[in-house]
């Protein structure tokens, strides 16, 4: 580990959110997955070595989402990093897919993202989800009932 890279991350100084202090400056897992963000990476162990090597460097937010890759980047995150630190703030989205590869949607119905949660804390191996937002408002559904079903509490899970 650098300095120089230390001081980059050190830099970006630093907020809370969800009850943690982090920096500014986070990585987004969403290029975890394949090119396409389609599916799985051609070199998973390297996903996973990079996922572990930013938080070796003094990321303390890692943002992803349910959509990249189908839930891999989740799992990626999973295998590199859990148990997880106790500084790192978990953090994934939903409310957005793909039709085909690079063809993204709003799919932001109350029981779809309820179900999003779900599949999330499985595979990120959580019983909670310290930020989990939605990733895109849908035109097609009313804003309200979108933003309601995120702040109603998370189903309650035990880890198996």
């Amino acid at each position: 580990m650098t300095a120089g890279r230390q001081v980059g991350i050190h830099r970006s100084g630093t907020f809370s959110l969800g009850g943690k202090v982090v920096h500014r400056l986070g990585f987004g897992a969403m290029h975890l997955a394949d090119p396409d963000i389609w599916g799985p990476p051609v070199d998973r162990d390297n996903s996973v070595r990079v996922a572990r090597r930013a938080v070796e460097l003094g990321i303390d937010f890692i943002d992803t989402a349910d959509a990249y890759g189908f839930g891999v980047t989740e799992e990626i995150r999973r295998e590199a990093l859990h148990p997880y630190p106790d500084h790192l703030l978990i953090a994934t989205k939903a409310g957005r897919t793909q039709t085909r590869p690079r063809e993204w949607v709003s799919l932001s119905r109350p029981e779809y993202l309820r179900q999003q949660c779900e599949y999330s804390l499985r595979r990120l191996r959580v019983d909670r989800i310290d930020l989990f937002r939605l990733h895109r408002v849908d035109p097609e559904v009313p804003f309200d009932d979108q933003i309601g079903e995120l702040k109603a509490p998370q189903p309650s899970r035990r880890l198996r």
